[in-house]
């Protein structure tokens, strides 16, 4: 045994407080988990949203002092009188080679038509496929969410040949970086995140697309539109969240024509409908694609909107 765990259970109002002792008793990392069936929806950068109910999670070294069963308990009892903890319990964890644990997680992922995600330490199943060899990273976008999936079947039965690409809320890149291995000539992948920016770079030039792609926060693609002759382009996709999706849609319509394609995801089912308003002014809906579409309806430059 050479970890014990100390997990508690309280309102998220108290959850500093109890970070602040449990790192003054000697915990190594604290984790924060939900305490019941809260979703929390991707935050912005430097936001931390918090379920009403938190567990947090102490690790300390079970071979000193500190982390020793007996004052661990103690330590429990104390935090749980000062916060009125709801629960409070204790655990063991092994020694692993962690490095080597998070890693067994990822594994080859086969998308449709031959296209396959592959971790950057592994190699692939198929060398004669479409592989986007990944590093998870810190960013969004590792190809086992749904909608990136989705998005990634979508971009896989389009001709994509010569064309010009936005991939906005690039996250990882993988969209963007999928469109180049599957023919495209460029791609302007845009985030608000510093940290999203540089993993698309990162895991372009890991992909030998580096020369194709350019990525951005959005004022600076906003500028870099202006300064240069890139728009219209023929596709974009958008695997963000409803809300900024919504808010988005004039601004998608200035970088399209008639003939663009624009596939949305990231929202959830209740939402759909409340996208596609604040699309109509703008784009037109592919039935095939959209749930809610209407049989007799014939749209063509919004061609999906998919959801978890």
């Amino acid at each position: 045994m050479a970890w014990q765990q100390l997990h508690l259970q309280c309102e998220k109002a108290n959850v500093d407080l109890v970070e602040t002792l449990l790192l003054d008793a000697g915990a190594l990392s604290i984790a924060l988990d939900d305490a019941g069936d809260q979703p929390l929806f991707e935050p912005l950068p430097g936001e931390s949203p918090l379920w009403d109910e938190v567990i947090l999670t102490g690790l300390f070294d079970a071979g000193t002092d500190a982390g020793s069963r007996q004052t661990v308990e103690q330590l429990s009892h104390d935090i749980a009188a000062q916060v009125q903890a709801t629960r409070t319990w204790l655990s063991a964890v092994d020694d692993k080679d962690w490095e080597r644990e998070w890693m067994n997680n990822y594994h080859p992922i086969e998308c449709a038509n031959n296209l396959w995600i592959v971790p950057n330490w592994i190699t692939p199943p198929d060398p004669k496929a479409v592989n986007i060899i990944m590093d998870p990273g810190l960013a969004f976008g590792t190809g086992y969410h749904a909608t990136t999936r989705l998005c990634l079947d979508w971009l896989t039965e389009q001709d994509l040949t010569n064309k010009v690409v936005i991939d906005y809320g690039c996250g990882s890149g993988i969209l963007g970086i999928a469109a180049l291995l599957l023919g495209a000539r460029q791609v302007y992948a845009v985030d608000i995140d510093p940290q999203a920016v540089l993993a698309t770079n990162q895991n372009a030039d890991r992909n030998h697309v580096g020369d194709r792609l350019q990525a951005f926060l959005p004022e600076a693609f906003s500028d870099y539109c202006t300064e240069n002759d890139v728009l219209p382009v023929e596709f974009i996709v958008a695997n963000i969240l409803a809300k900024p999706l919504i808010g988005l849609a004039p601004y998608f319509a200035t970088l399209a024509t008639t003939e663009s394609r624009i596939v949305l995801a990231g929202l959830i089912e209740s939402q759909a409908e409340q996208v596609i308003a604040a699309y109509q002014p703008y784009f037109k809906l592919d039935p095939q694609h959209a749930f809610t579409a209407q049989e007799d309806q014939h749209w063509q430059r919004l061609t999906g909107i998919f959801t978890d």
